[in-house]
């Protein structure tokens, strides 16, 4: 018989190893059009008037969200702003940049949060000799998720992060998955996947050869995972999981 032993572990980002919950769009575009525009003013930069400088930005994020749905791939947000800002004239140096586009994702990590043990069982995983890694659709840039993972103390634990951004595809793509196990060096029926979403995560992550595991969450609540798949209420279930699929597969070994 196959090694089916799980040997690394995938994690989606939000409602995963992050909790945003139900947010409301407008308000965190808004803090962050201000945020972003007085950061911008204080640098004496070209920026207009609030109210023009918040419907470019506006229109354009609708823009390119509308082609990412058309062509199936993300957009980087750090990209996008330089070539915007550009355009009108802005002058930043690459950390000035990347500070922008903080300021513009600084009100989600705000409201992002991870659970309170959450740390606790990355340790464990970690001692279990796990390997532990990042697969999410995102079009905000990784330095400014990375920052956030950061103040939340937990960046360290992975050594593999990739985001949708940086390839010409994405979940459920299972492309994706596959260069994740060939990034973390183990063979996909060595790797379990947790994620929320049923379509985006658990279903490709299995078409791809990997374990899954549903993570409860509003993206998923009454819908039927395919059979077999293990659910989890909290991130803190697993360990014991994973102890569990095992202590199982050695003995069938």
């Amino acid at each position: 018989m196959h090694d089916t032993q799980i040997k690394a572990v995938l994690f989606d980002l939000g409602e995963t190893l992050l909790d945003f919950g139900r947010i409301k769009p407008a308000e965190v575009f808004a803090a962050g059009a201000k945020s972003s525009y007085d950061y911008l003013r204080s640098l004496n930069q070209p920026v207009g008037g609030f109210k023009s400088y918040f419907w470019r930005n506006l229109l354009n994020l609708r823009m390119q969200r509308w082609i990412s749905c058309f062509k199936r791939r993300d957009f980087d947000a750090l990209a996008l702003l330089k070539r915007v800002g550009t355009k009108k004239g802005l002058r930043l140096s690459e950390e000035q940049w990347r500070q922008l586009a903080w300021l513009w994702y600084e009100p989600l990590s705000k409201i992002g949060r991870t659970e309170p043990e959450t740390k606790e069982t990355l340790v464990a995983l970690k001692d279990y000799g796990l390997k532990l890694g990042i697969v999410s659709n995102t079009f905000v840039h990784g330095t400014s998720l990375e920052k956030h993972l950061e103040q939340l103390g937990i960046l360290d634990f992975f050594t593999l992060r990739l985001y949708s951004y940086e390839f010409p595809f994405r979940k459920p793509d299972i492309r994706i998955f596959r260069m994740a196990a060939e990034r973390i060096g183990q063979a996909p029926q060595n790797i379990l996947y947790v994620g929320d979403r049923i379509d985006k995560d658990i279903k490709p992550a299995i078409k791809s050869g990997m374990s899954a595991v549903l993570k409860a969450a509003y993206t998923n609540s009454g819908r039927k995972p395919p059979p077999g798949v293990r659910r989890i209420a909290r991130i803190s279930e697993l360990p014991s999981l994973i102890e569990k699929i095992n202590t199982q597969t050695e003995h069938s070994i």
